[in-house]
């Protein structure tokens, strides 16, 4: 038998294979095309202009300042304003809230608190009056309070308090609610060697003579109500 020799077997290469080489590269897969998705494209094109529009708005916001009166220092209910009570600061505030300008510092001074005026805050119209208590329709009454029926708490000027009609000495708790009369504290004088403390306090007129009366017989207490501040 005679055997022929490949060629390519005499200068050392692989023969090749009848269905082709086999060293060939597989062709590559092509790469998806990523999906555009147009929900969340309109989703981050919108809280762009939200945060574009935010930032003007806090810009301008920065920009409407207006110099109005502040208080400086604590100004007790029913005392006359001064000067030195007043500040003037720059403030972006609720046009809802009754601030006062500044240009109007002559105008406010001399008025009177109506209330418990604290450092910082911003003065307004609802907080100054033009007289001094009492008011059109209210008293001034005087009481001599003993320390037990006073809070533990020292009152404040501007506090608004119950005035209760209390039982005498020994008798029994009273079974139906208690006269009381609705009043504000103005005053406070300074306790005497027994303790007891003078109260000015202002009510209605027509309670005024009544409460003058419970007043004289040491028949009464008082009891403070939730303060604004």
């Amino acid at each position: 038998m005679t055997v022929t020799e490949d060629p390519d077997t005499r200068r050392g290469l692989p023969r090749a294979s009848a269905s082709g080489p086999t060293n060939q590269v597989p062709p590559r897969a092509a790469m998806p095309k990523p999906r555009r998705r147009p929900a969340l494209l309109a989703m981050g094109v919108s809280l762009t202009a939200v945060g574009v529009l935010a930032g003007v708005w806090l810009v301008n916001q920065a920009g409407n300042r207006e110099s109005v009166l502040s208080v400086r220092q604590a100004v007790a209910y029913g005392s006359v304003i001064t000067t030195d009570d007043l500040a003037t600061v720059q403030v972006s505030h609720d046009p809802g809230l009754a601030v006062i300008p500044a240009s109007q510092l002559s105008q406010v001074v001399g008025k009177i608190a109506t209330t418990q005026l604290a450092p910082g805050s911003l003065l307004t119209e609802s907080e100054l009056a033009d007289v001094a208590p009492p008011a059109a329709g209210q008293v001034l009454v005087a009481l001599a309070v003993p320390p037990s029926r006073l809070p533990a708490g020292s009152l404040q000027p501007g506090d608004h308090i119950l005035v209760v009609d209390t039982p005498g000495p020994g008798a029994d708790p009273p079974t139906l609610p208690p006269a009381t009369f609705a009043a504000t504290v103005v005053r406070l004088g300074e306790p005497d060697v027994n303790g007891v403390t003078v109260v000015d306090v202002t009510v209605a007129t027509a309670d005024g003579p009544a409460l003058a009366a419970r007043s004289a017989t040491g028949r009464i207490a008082l009891v403070l109500q939730p303060r604004n501040r």
